[in-house]
């Protein structure tokens, strides 16, 4: 078998995985779509390359605002590999203890809010701590991983927990141990990562549903939109209405940080 089909088989498999897992992804969508009603944010976070599907979410076309990417440089910027803000320090920082309630420190979070953490392995210190501190504040959480991959790493946490001990739900990418799918002859290690195939397909399938959920409620969602579907002017008052109907929603973040209730 060639290593071009090897990869294409395994996004096959992938593909099928998602598959199984509708009940769960419509579960998740009721949620997020209860928390766009209701003048809220899902908030994504991801670190590392699962930052990746944070920005899938959105803004991007074919997304509509309710959704809070939470995409810290520090933990994410992989473009210089070394030297100044290179990836030896995004990788430690990943596992620094008490960073996540600092980045959550920024936002006045509700009960009423809704979460997607994203993390491959779910054993880091960040993505679990950003989760366990949702949780703490009455936000239900959705974990995005490899199962496969978090249930045979060791979790950096000395509780020994991992993301999907935070979790109210939790969805798969389907992803191998390791996260590469291609063996090559010769080669010692394999190559080519499946977990953002897996992880774009649960997001837009995500997206899909609850913009379903949304118009079938009454409120549908303001949707980026190329010009080459709906003509240049309804394009552009498409991108203007959604990104002010983001910046309204963040503001409700922002209103009430650091007051005492």
């Amino acid at each position: 078998m060639s290593v071009i089909q090897q990869y294409l088989d395994k996004c096959h498999q992938i593909t099928e995985s998602v598959a199984g897992q509708k009940s769960v992804i419509e579960q998740a969508a009721s949620l997020f779509a209860d928390t766009i009603l209701k003048g809220r944010m899902v908030h994504v976070f991801g670190s590392g390359h699962s930052r990746i599907m944070a920005e899938e979410m959105w803004p991007r076309y074919g997304s509509f605002p309710g959704f809070n990417p939470i995409v810290e440089l520090s933990l994410t910027f992989h473009n210089l590999v070394v030297g100044a803000n290179g990836q030896r320090q995004a990788m430690f920082l990943e596992n620094v203890a008490g960073l996540a309630e600092r980045i959550l420190r920024n936002f006045s979070l509700s009960g009423d809010d809704s979460a997607l953490v994203i993390s491959n392995s779910g054993c880091n210190v960040v993505p679990i701590e950003i989760a366990r501190n949702f949780q703490e504040q009455g936000i239900k959480v959705v974990a995005l991983v490899s199962l496969e991959h978090a249930r045979q790493s060791p979790s950096r946490m000395q509780d020994g927990s991992k993301l999907t001990d935070y979790a109210d739900l939790v969805l798969d990418t389907g992803a191998p141990v390791g996260d590469a799918s291609v063996n090559i002859k010769g080669l010692n290690t394999p190559v080519s990562p499946t977990s953002t195939v897996g992880g774009a397909i649960i997001i837009n399938c995500l997206k899909a549903e609850t913009a379903r959920l949304l118009t079938e409620a009454g409120q549908p969602p303001k949707v980026l939109t190329g010009a080459a579907i709906v003509g240049e002017e309804t394009a552009i008052a498409l991108f203007e209405d959604a990104y002010d109907e983001h910046a309204h929603r963040l503001a409700r973040l922002y209103q009430d940080v650091g007051i005492k209730k």
